[in-house]
């Protein structure tokens, strides 16, 4: 029986109702005559404080409020995949649709109250059972995670449909191959007890709950996202935590959407949280236009998002990335290599603090709850690369990043500063690079990554075993250069010796022809791997050449007027060059190498 209450205060998006005796914290409530979607975050005796996730405008004392008796939960089954959902998984093509059915001179408003399904009901899957060949017959042990069958969600995504979580037992029958909607029943499962369960294409799941898998692995494949300082100097990892931290204007949006667009993982989610409705409308815009680099299919059928502006509730800010990160859970069960890119946390920092500030919690540090730190923890401790529950067994992997948006471009700042001690990857984005226009603007300085260790088997087994040795060699070049630049800066570039002048010269190459790159240019937007190594070894062999020159006694200026206009080629070789033409590349190498040499026999 559910709880029924009256309202009793409204403060913003916060609601205290009464007479709420056997609620329960987090059950999702229906408030007021509209039925709004709420949460409980607070129970005092018989009152109940509530999270609104939608406008509370003329909400008034007295009107009802009523317990659904379960937690605030998403929809999982077909149909995910290219949907746009609001920050409670509201489909937002759908409500516009309702909306300008019932009047057309709104149809460009969310009304409140629009209550639709998160993935159609009525819309027929072709149901397949069985999975690779193998087949699960009337009579088979099925537990959770085991595969029944599968549908074609999309032509890059096929959909497993799984036993829920919590069911365990003896098949007892199995719908035939055929068209069925996510309501209808497609399987009977018999517990050890004897009741039997019906399963359909659906499932729910509790959003602030992780899914459960069978064993955490260590994260050591590269999540490759043709951005070389991301991909060479600091890698991520499939399963892997990351942040990017930046000020205004610093390039955080570009730099999630090329993660977005160009990675190799296999779904992606994105959240925008709290951002800007200029930027989410740029997102909702581009993306139904990308094209999959890696399929050539239409990139919104390998993606989801999520858009919870800054003009949206707070509190479904605070609720998306919850919602996100289960969304990614659930593909990550079927076996699936998940990004879920998080545009800002600081957005959603924000609203629990404003939320907090509604509550009257004691606040903390800038005015954050107390709390703050764990709940990024939960956030980030849910990515992970996992061996899934049931059978056939399978590998999927959760893959984090959060953008950061520091008030002043200031990293001390509490978001930033808890984030840091969660996540193993850091991409600092610079002020003074983006206003130099050297984009990325990720300071290679102030940048970590806790992956170059692990995956530099995978680099060395699928692209060269001198991977490691040559990445370690260009970011001593680039330290070595940071610590030159105070001399030049007191006394000038003449007061160096010729080696310190060849350090200056390398780093300004890796700089230029490296470690910037044009995420709208057709050719420089995407390096693989394989790219990025031959670029890298063309610089640090010349590097290493130049350095035996110069200890012969021959000047960079010398040099660099044997190079000519080989210097400019080498540089340019990211835009001229694309990724299936690499012998060009080993061709300017070798060209720089003979220019180097035969200089050094002009000079002996």
């Amino acid at each position: 029986m559910s709880v029924k209450g009256r309202i009793v205060r409204i403060a913003g998006p916060l609601v205290v109702a009464e007479g709420m005796s056997g609620a329960q914290m987090y059950e999702m409530v229906r408030v007021g005559e509209d039925k709004l979607i709420g949460e409980i975050t607070r129970i005092v005796g018989d009152r109940a404080f509530i999270q609104v996730y939608e406008s509370t405008t003329g909400l008034r004392p007295g009107e009802i409020v009523e317990g659904t008796g379960a937690p605030l939960s998403v929809e999982l089954g077909p149909g995910i995949i290219g949907n746009i959902y609001d920050g409670v998984q509201r489909p937002l093509p759908v409500i516009a649709d309702v909306i300008a059915r019932e009047n057309p001179n709104r149809k460009i408003f969310i009304e409140r109250g629009v209550s639709v399904p998160p993935i159609p009901l009525d819309k027929k899957w072709h149901f397949q059972p069985g999975y690779n060949g193998a087949q699960v017959k009337v009579g088979d042990k099925v537990e959770t995670g085991d595969v029944l069958g599968t549908v074609e969600e999309t032509s890059l995504i096929t959909h497993k449909i799984m036993v829920p979580p919590g069911v365990k037992g003896t098949l007892k029958w199995l719908a035939p191959e055929g068209d069925y909607t996510v309501t209808e029943i497609i399987a009977e499962v018999e517990t050890p007890e004897g009741k039997k369960v019906e399963l359909s294409m659906r499932q729910r799941w509790p959003v602030r709950v992780p899914r459960p898998s069978k064993l955490k692995l260590e994260p050591n494949t590269p999540l490759i996202t043709g951005t070389r300082i991301i991909d060479t100097l600091f890698p991520m990892a499939k399963g892997g935590t990351g942040a990017i931290p930046g000020g205004f204007g610093t390039g955080k949006t570009v730099t999630l959407h090329s993660l977005a667009q160009w990675s190799d993982a296999k779904v992606v989610v994105y959240i925008g949280c709290g951002e800007r409705g200029n930027e989410m409308t740029e997102v909702l815009e581009r993306f139904p236009k990308y094209k999959d680099p890696w399929t050539g299919k239409p990139l919104m059928e390998r993606t989801i998002l999520i858009a919870n502006t800054s003009n949206m509730p707070v509190a479904a800010r605070e609720a998306s990335i919850y919602v996100g990160i289960t969304l990614a859970e659930y593909y990550r069960d079927m076996g699936y290599d998940v990004l879920l890119v998080a545009d800002s946390t600081s957005r959603w920092a924000e609203a629990l603090r404003e939320i907090a500030g509604r509550l009257e919690e004691m606040p903390a540090e800038e005015g954050y709850p107390s709390y703050l730190a764990s709940r990024l923890a939960e956030f980030y401790e849910r990515a992970g690369r996992v061996v899934t529950l049931g059978s056939p067994e399978r590998i999927g992997s959760v893959t984090v990043v959060g953008a950061v948006s520091p008030p002043g471009g200031d990293f001390t700042e509490p978001v930033t500063s808890h984030t840091k001690r969660f996540i193993r990857v850091f991409w600092a984005l610079d002020t003074k690079l983006a206003y130099s226009r050297h984009y990325p603007a990720i300071n290679w300085l102030m940048s970590y990554s806790a992956y170059a260790e692990t995956v530099a088997e995978w680099w060395h087994k699928n692209v060269d075993s001198r991977w490691k040795e040559y990445r370690d060699q260009a970011m001593e070049i680039l330290l070595r250069e940071e610590e030159l630049q105070d001399i030049v800066r007191l006394v000038g570039t003449e007061s160096l010796d010729e080696k310190d002048k060849l350090v200056l010269e390398a780093a300004r190459m890796i700089k230029d022809g490296f470690l910037k790159q044009n995420a709208f240019d057709p050719i420089d937007a995407f390096s693989t791997p394989e790219k990025q190594f031959k670029l890298l070894k063309m610089f640090i062999d010349f590097y290493h050449k130049a350095s035996e020159l110069v200890s012969h006694g021959i000047t960079v200026a010398q040099i660099r007027e044997a190079l000519g206009r080989l210097y400019v080629e080498m540089i340019k070789a990211k835009f001229n060059i694309p990724n299936d033409q690499l012998e060009k590349i080993e061709e300017l190498r070798q060209q720089a190498l003979k220019t180097l040499e035969a200089l050094e026999a002009r000079s002996g």
